[in-house]
């Protein structure tokens, strides 16, 4: 029995091993410097235009059920869009779903976006809700600019730009968030979008 493990010990690895080896090491180290190239252009045109109805349909920003259910309704919405249009153009570009730079990305990207949600129960307990318009512009603009490092540039500058409209519409008076929500998450989806599909595909 020592003496199979002292010649295991002994001989040499085989060549092909050595260039598997080599191969796996390069991949992985490519995987993790790669960057999240699937953000959706065409999805993010049509994210932004359901927003424009959405913003049309709900009115002027104001602590009322009806003005809450309609923008949930919508980021339920925009958020089935954006899922199915990431894992289209994930597809068609063969960047694996589950690879290295999607966890980065979303490691990312869903803090900024988890202290929203955390504010946003915070500003309707306490009949803020028509400051809401600052807040998810602003939270979801710093989710956008800190996955949007890992991603193409366009993607962080959209980010700085919802975090500029989010900055303004908790500056003006409140019941402008009606124009600051269209303007955002309808205007810079869909001019960004536009941008992201020209330029970097879908």
């Amino acid at each position: 029995m020592l003496t199979h493990l002292v010649m295991d010990r002994l001989s040499p690895t085989p060549l092909h091993q050595h260039a598997a080896d080599d191969l796996r090491f390069i991949r992985d180290a490519m995987a993790r410097a790669a960057d999240f190239t699937a953000v959706p252009g065409w999805g993010g045109v049509l994210m932004g235009v359901t927003a424009v109805v959405a913003a049309v349909q709900a009115g002027p920003a104001q602590d009322s059920a009806a003005w809450l259910r309609t923008w949930f309704v919508e980021a339920g919405l925009a958020v089935a869009i954006g899922g199915a249009a990431v894992i289209r153009k994930a597809r068609a570009s063969h960047v694996p779903l589950g690879g290295a730079a999607m966890r980065r990305f979303l490691v990312a990207f869903l803090p900024s976006v988890v202290a929203g949600g955390v504010f946003t129960g915070v500003f309707v307990r306490e009949h803020l809700a028509e400051r809401l318009p600052g807040c998810w512009l602003l939270s979801y603009g710093a989710a956008v600019a800190s996955g949007g490092a890992l991603s193409v540039r366009l993607v962080p500058m959209m980010g700085v730009s919802f975090m500029v409209l989010g900055t303004l519409a908790l500056i003006a008076p409140p019941d402008w968030g009606q124009f600051f929500m269209a303007a955002g998450f309808g205007a810079l989806h869909i001019g960004f979008g536009f941008l992201i599909a020209r330029k970097h595909g879908g």
